[in-house]
């Protein structure tokens, strides 16, 4: 990013010159589709905080100051002239719910300044608030979602989707990272392979490790009844059963079941986030809908996206852009907040 160019330069700012700590440079924050619920729940979760954590806005000043206007006497928010801001102008009005290929090349537009941010040292860690996929299409950015957007930009090939929520009132965490992402459900078992599985494995072993040494992991089988011995699918059989075993072999430290019958793979978890017992350090879903159904509906606003694979740390909210209630001040602010607390504390 060129700082010279004043449509995206830095407002001036002490927050915003990087410290001697690279843990007290402050969040890169990218503000979604500017149609969605991007700026008001980034600005309801800054109320909450102190404003001894930094952070810096990627969008446009003037539609981010007049939906604080606009939406302040309807909720706490946090006023953006506190804030550092990096300003890419919006170069028509914006009407809350209705996106188009207008919203979607600025949402695009933000994503990779505040990457570069990063990138550049400047922030510790990327947290995008949700963006329209349709939107970014319609707009010329074929991408699946901000990962690959992220990845492309990182020079990455194999970047993750890992979805994590602590347990209320626990120490337990909820950790289910996804063996493929946005693609139609057809396409997941041509994509589905062994060298993916043992990746991920990999990837989900080191994400779980920090929190435990001895981590167990849970992976979730393909078919109904996990193919029920190959009546319902081979495979279980064919090679994911077998490649499980050749991983384990290799891991004696981790306890690695599966493949689990879906239906019941995250029953367990389920437990934990009550209380009840505890559930499995990871669990690794085999496509977005399977690890995303338990998730939603056990966390969904605590639930964080952590991109893995990645050379920086990025967080994002588990929602949408909800395009139903933008603009009325009635979008929640919680899935926000804790992708901000996440990515301070594993930053």
């Amino acid at each position: 990013m060129d700082p010279s160019n004043s449509n995206r330069s830095i407002r001036p700012h002490p927050e915003v010159i990087p410290p001697s700590k690279p843990s007290d440079r402050p969040i890169a924050i990218s503000l979604g589709d500017p149609a969605g619920i991007g700026a008001e729940v980034t600005l309801a979760a800054l109320a909450h905080e102190p404003r001894s954590s930094p952070v810096v806005l990627v969008g446009c000043r003037r539609w981010l100051e007049d939906t604080y206007l606009r939406l302040r006497p309807l909720r706490p928010l946090r006023d953006p002239a506190d804030c550092a801001i990096v300003d890419v102008p919006l170069s028509r009005p914006v009407e809350a719910g209705r996106s188009g290929a207008h919203e979607g090349d600025a949402s695009f537009q933000w994503l990779t300044a505040a990457a570069e941010l990063v990138d550049q040292g400047r922030c510790q860690a990327l947290v995008t608030a949700p963006i329209a996929k349709a939107s970014w299409h319609a707009a010329g950015h074929r991408y699946p979602g901000q990962t690959e957007r992220l990845a492309e930009l990182a020079g990455v090939e194999n970047a993750s989707m890992l979805f994590t929520a602590r347990a209320p009132g626990g120490p337990w965490r909820l950790n289910t990272l996804l063996a493929t992402t946005h693609i139609p459900l057809a396409a997941v078992p041509q994509q589905l392979s062994p060298q993916l599985l043992r990746r991920q494995l990999d990837a989900l072993l080191a994400f779980c490790q920090r929190f435990s040494q001895q981590p167990r992991l849970v992976v979730a089988g393909l078919n109904p009844h996990a193919g029920e011995g190959g009546t319902l699918g081979r495979e279980e059989v064919d090679w994911l059963g077998p490649c499980l075993e050749l991983w384990r072999s290799e891991h004696p430290e981790v306890n690695v079941e599966g493949p689990m019958p879906p239906d019941t793979c995250w029953l367990e978890a389920a437990a934990a986030w009550r209380g009840a017992g505890a559930g499995a350090d990871g669990y690794l879903a085999l496509y977005h809908d399977q690890g995303l159904i338990p998730v939603k509906l056990l966390a969904f606003d605590a639930a964080v996206n952590t991109t893995l694979g990645l050379p920086f740390l990025r967080t994002s909210p588990d929602h949408g852009t909800a395009f139903a209630i933008a603009g009325q001040g009635l979008a929640r602010e919680q899935s926000m907040a804790a992708a901000l607390d996440t990515a301070r504390q594993l930053g």
